[in-house]
């Protein structure tokens, strides 16, 4: 089989095709003929390492923790009613070597999700690092359920910041099949359609508009959940923030921090969450995968123009390409093809 690999890490270059021979699954695992696998910037960013060009754990890395495709193999103490289920997968890469750049992969069973009739393969790519984080942020604090789903945040106000991102687009979707009011913020008009394609009820340029001012004209209240992009906004999220509301922090860099005012936020009990999707808690994962999985089985979630999440295609023989692209913020999801047809 064909994958794509690197030895040691830096720069997109570093990925380069090799020739393997085809893994077998172990214990507990599945083999996976993969159709479409996901980047994200989680993916480039392990690929570049702490700069001294170190190798990986293993000394080969397939990158890309995202994908989908049709499992062709199952392992040890999996059930073979499994075989040619169509699945999503998620943190194939996640203290392992095998990552869904490659045409087959070998994944934990327990990390892999049918995508059912109604999911095509580019949604299942697009599914695991994004919306399992956006699943945390908007289930946490005293005023937000454990679960999501139909009516489950109606009458809550979400406050989405960097509506246009992949995980910003994932909060919108996700928030507005719970039923929420979805306000998000963009940096631009383009930007500004794609939120309100994915479903956000107010939309709000940043760089046009005193965004505490609005939010608060929109519900003078006060915000129930706050989906965070940037500490940079942190001033903004404690003006806008209601009670018992919470702020989930889920993307930064190495050095970042944040500074809140201790009194304010005390007074209305607010919940300040950072959100990792790797390491969150194992109940809140499971929780996350199972609504996820319903959201796409209601047809509620999508990718493309259509939901606010334009997509670019990339071959398999071009994932150092597609990791550029993440790299240099591509507005929308990035995919690589890896096979049109997997069942073929």
């Amino acid at each position: 089989m064909q994958a794509m690999v690197y030895r040691q890490t830096g720069d997109p270059g570093v990925i380069r095709a090799e020739e393997f021979d085809d893994p077998q699954p172990g214990p507990g695992e599945v083999l996976v003929k993969v159709a479409v696998s996901g980047v994200n910037p989680t993916d480039w960013k392990a690929r570049a390492g702490d700069g001294s060009g170190a190798p990986p754990a293993a000394g080969w890395q397939i990158p890309n923790q995202d994908g989908s495709g049709l499992i062709v193999g199952v392992g040890q103490g999996v059930d073979p009613v499994l075989l040619h289920e169509r699945v999503w997968l998620f943190e194939s890469a996640f203290q392992r070597p095998w990552g869904t750049a490659a045409q087959l992969t070998v994944v934990p069973a327990k990390q892999t999700v049918l995508l059912g009739p109604e999911g095509t393969y580019e949604l299942g790519a697009a599914l695991g690092v994004p919306f399992l984080t956006a699943h945390r942020c908007l289930t946490l604090g005293e005023s937000m359920p454990d679960r999501l789903g139909p009516g489950a945040l109606a009458g809550r106000t979400v406050l989405v910041q960097g509506g246009a991102g992949a995980v910003g687009n994932a909060a919108v979707q996700l928030a507005r099949w719970a039923d929420a009011t979805v306000i998000a913020t963009v940096s631009s008009p383009e930007k500004a359609q794609l939120a309100a394609a994915a479903g956000a009820d107010h939309v709000i340029d940043y760089r046009t508009t005193d965004v505490a001012a609005e939010v608060r004209r929109i519900v003078p209240r006060g915000v129930d959940a706050i989906v965070e992009v940037s500490v940079a906004n942190a001033a903004t999220d404690t003006a806008v923030l209601g009670m018992h509301g919470s702020v989930a922090l889920y993307a930064g860099s190495a050095g970042d921090s944040v500074t809140v005012p201790l009194r304010e936020m005390m007074t209305i009990n607010a919940r300040w969450q950072f959100v990792l999707v790797y390491t969150m808690p194992l109940r809140a994962k499971a929780f996350a995968v199972e609504d996820v999985a319903a959201a796409v089985v209601d047809g509620a979630i999508g990718v493309g123009p259509d939901h606010g999440l334009p997509l670019h295609r990339f071959p398999l023989a071009a994932t150092a390409d597609a990791h550029a692209a993440v790299e240099a913020s591509a507005v929308g999801k990035v995919l690589i093809t890896v096979d049109d047809d997997p069942q073929a």
